[in-house]
């Protein structure tokens, strides 16, 4: 089976960048052909992979994005393929992968009038509806269940041309017989103590995965608990903006930019609680990492995996709409937490992940695909 991949950039640390690889790579191993449509690659290349690099064509993203899908289209018709894959929206999809919310739900509402009248929000309406109108015949990876009442709010789309992915997260998170001795190794090269509460906000795009609130919950904690507090920010993303409120609130002292890293396990081994209060995600990929390694989990309800939070208790999960005054409160509780609560939050965490099947994306997809042309 011969598959064209299409995604716009490809970076090591990005999580539809992760589960595009994962897929592609199971695709590959199983025989089949893999080609590549990519405007950008950081990294190794996969030797079984063909790359094919997308001229950057046009001023505004929109403009490249358009450029990107006449390269493709014209490229596929003298190099055919069995199967398109997008993880990208864009028209001529065979498959869609929704590592994205819907576009269209995002901005409706009295806020949202303003940005409906730009040029690339008509071009992104434009591309979402190619992938998700009635009648189409794309079919759609889901990777959380909130996305589909979304989609199918906004479009109508035929409930049969869905399929809901389980998670798919690293099997190096899971909590073994070292995570106690690399929890004590982490700790003593951060210079922290028992006593000392060590907080990670994980993944790329700090806006959107609400950095700012957590600096902001940090900044307002009480001066004691405040001072016993590390956050540790990992992703890939200009960390210059949160710089200045790091400053402006003080903190100085108690976060520390850790820019993309590969080591992640070791970190939520050694935390005692993951802060993610995203604005808007499709899933959150760290959640469940954290819950594999038995981390506490805060996260906001506009993530796609926070109902297993709430659901399987290894964690608190903030309502929508967001309150930061409610965030705060729940931060400094979760803190000043007792062992014994701390402990249940870990065992619900770990006995998540040993029975909710959280591994097997990339080899569901594979299986998908295969359906699909077979």
């Amino acid at each position: 089976m011969r598959l064209a991949f299409c995604l716009f950039k490809y970076f090591p640390y990005g999580g539809m960048q992760a589960n595009f690889l994962a897929a592609a790579s199971a695709c590959s191993r199983r025989g089949h052909r893999v080609r590549v449509y990519v405007h950008r690659w950081q990294g190794d290349i996969p030797p079984a992979f063909e790359v094919v690099r997308v001229p950057e064509r046009g001023v505004s993203s929109h403009a490249r994005q358009r450029a990107y899908r006449a390269f493709v289209q014209d490229h596929l018709r003298t190099a055919p393929v069995d199967l398109v894959v997008g993880f990208n929206k864009m028209p001529g999809l065979d498959v869609y992968y929704a590592a994205d919310n819907c576009e269209q739900a995002k901005h409706r509402g009295p806020g949202g009038a303003l940005r409906r009248l730009l040029p690339r929000y008509r071009h992104l309406l434009d591309y979402e509806r190619a992938i998700f109108a009635p009648g189409r015949g794309v079919r759609i990876m889901l990777v959380a269940v909130p996305q589909l009442a979304a989609y199918r709010n906004c479009y109508g789309t035929e409930a049969e041309r869905f399929v809901l992915l389980p998670p798919g997260i690293r099997r190096d998170c899971a909590a073994g017989a070292d995570s106690s001795r690399l929890r004590r190794e982490v700790r003593e090269e951060l210079g922290l103590g028992a006593e000392d509460r060590l907080l990670l906000a994980i993944g790329s795009g700090f806006r959107a995965k609400g950095l700012a609130r957590t600096l902001r919950a940090l900044g307002r904690l009480p001066e004691r608990l405040r001072r016993r507090c590390l956050l540790l920010v990992i992703g890939q993303d200009n960390f210059r903006p949160f710089a200045r409120m790091v400053r402006r609130f003080g903190l100085t002292d108690a976060v520390r930019y850790l820019g993309a890293r590969a080591d992640i396990p070791r970190f939520l081994f050694a935390a005692d609680l993951l802060v993610h209060p995203a604005r808007n995600e499709a899933s959150g990929m760290a959640l469940l990492e954290a819950a594999a390694a038995g981390l506490p989990v805060l996260a906001s309800g506009a993530c796609g995996y926070a109902h297993y939070v709430s659901e399987f208790g290894f964690g608190r999960v903030l309502d929508e709409p967001f309150e930061q005054a409610c965030y705060e409160e729940l931060l400094r509780q979760m803190l000043s937490c007792s062992e014994a609560q701390a402990e249940q939050w870990r065992e619900a965490g770990l006995g998540f992940a040993r029975t909710a099947g959280i591994h097997d994306r990339a080899a569901r997809i594979a299986d998908f695909l295969e359906t699909q042309v077979l």
